[in-house]
């Protein structure tokens, strides 16, 4: 009898370890892991098949045609801000950055600069140059990503409205407006490919080159890698320039969309971007996400927000809709994360 009992004792406590194992923090934050991983898969899937119900529209091909140019400005916008986030910083100057390109834009385009590979590189232009200021000034200046973005947030808007006079300007370039409204491929606005092609360029200097692990290495801890040779400074700047480009040109792409460059002119890419990038699931503590998940977040945002016009729901209501979804994906987010500092 005591050999038997002796013989099935490791039998009956095994599930009893493995229970264990799943209620310690470790094991209960694999799970949250996971469920961070497919949940914003699932509830695209959903929103997509709910507005298909419920908006007789929403499947149209102009609908389609409509989210795919929307999806593609927001992806721009949120681009360089992932890399930022990744690296446990933020950029808060994307709107600003968009408002200051559409302004100077609108303006040089009346008064005659109608190339659109010129208009490319003006957008690229300003967009470097205050992604460079915003790491010059946030790695060495050693003032946090927060402080120095909020600063060059308020300064270029005012900027960009100083060009604008507080009003707005109009341009009837028809080139221009193709980079937005275009369709080199039926039913796919340019934008959307201008964003796609974007999306490679990032994906491939954040996860094929070594820059792109020192920026995951730095959001997980940038004293390791201080320790270990690598200049932060340079790290920080370069996402921040990066950062600027991408919004830079989301600023051109949403101007020429419009065919206008006005006051509200990037007023709410800077919250879409980050809720885009935190409903991808990027933890906004550093080190964990990247612009692959901001494609599913920017895809959910997009969709949503489309859906939500479709079936008439008000501005408000939509308003406290994504507040709920942005506060949901955090909790998510953050509970797989030991620390909470945003650099």
């Amino acid at each position: 009898m005591t050999t038997e009992l002796t013989t099935a004792a490791p039998t009956l406590d095994a599930p009893a370890d493995q229970d264990a194992g799943l209620r310690s923090p470790v094991g209960i934050r694999k799970r949250i892991n996971v469920v961070r991983d497919v949940l914003p898969l699932i509830a695209l899937l959903a929103l997509f098949a709910y507005f298909s119900v419920r908006a007789d529209a929403f499947l149209s091909a102009a609908n389609l045609t409509l989210i795919s140019g929307q999806a593609g400005i927001l992806l721009l916008a949120s681009l360089g801000a992932t890399l930022v986030i990744v690296a446990g910083s933020v950029d808060l100057s994307v709107g600003s950055i968009a408002l200051l390109t559409g302004a100077v834009l609108a303006s040089s385009i009346n008064a005659g600069v109608g190339n659109p590979i010129l208009v490319l590189l003006i957008a690229i232009g300003v967009g470097a140059a205050i992604g460079l200021l915003n790491g010059v000034v946030f790695a060495y200046g050693r003032v946090p990503s927060f402080i120095a973005t909020l600063g060059t947030l308020s300064l270029f808007a005012g900027i960009g409205l100083t060009i604008l006079q507080g009003s707005t300007i109009n341009f009837t370039d028809e080139g221009i407006r193709d980079l937005a409204i275009g369709q080199l491929i039926p039913n796919v606005q340019n934008a959307a490919l201008i964003a796609i092609v974007a999306f490679l360029v990032v994906w491939f200097f954040a996860r094929r080159t070594r820059f792109g692990l020192y920026v995951y290495a730095v959001g997980g801890n940038e004293r390791v890698v201080e320790l270990a040779g690598v200049s932060t400074r340079r790290v920080k700047v370069v996402i921040l320039v990066v950062s600027g480009i991408t919004a830079g040109l989301a600023g051109l792409l949403l101007t020429a969309q419009l065919g206008a460059a006005g006051p509200t002119t990037g007023s709410t890419i800077l919250l879409d971007s980050v809720a885009a990038i935190v409903i991808g699931g990027t933890a906004l503590s550093g080190g964990v996400g990247g612009v692959g998940r901001t494609v599913l977040g920017v895809l959910i945002l997009t969709v949503l927000s489309n859906g939500l016009n479709q079936i008439g729901a008000a501005d408000y209501t939509q308003t406290i809709i994504k507040g709920l979804v942005i506060i949901v994906a955090a909790v998510f987010t953050m509970a797989s994360q030991r620390k909470l500092i945003v650099k």
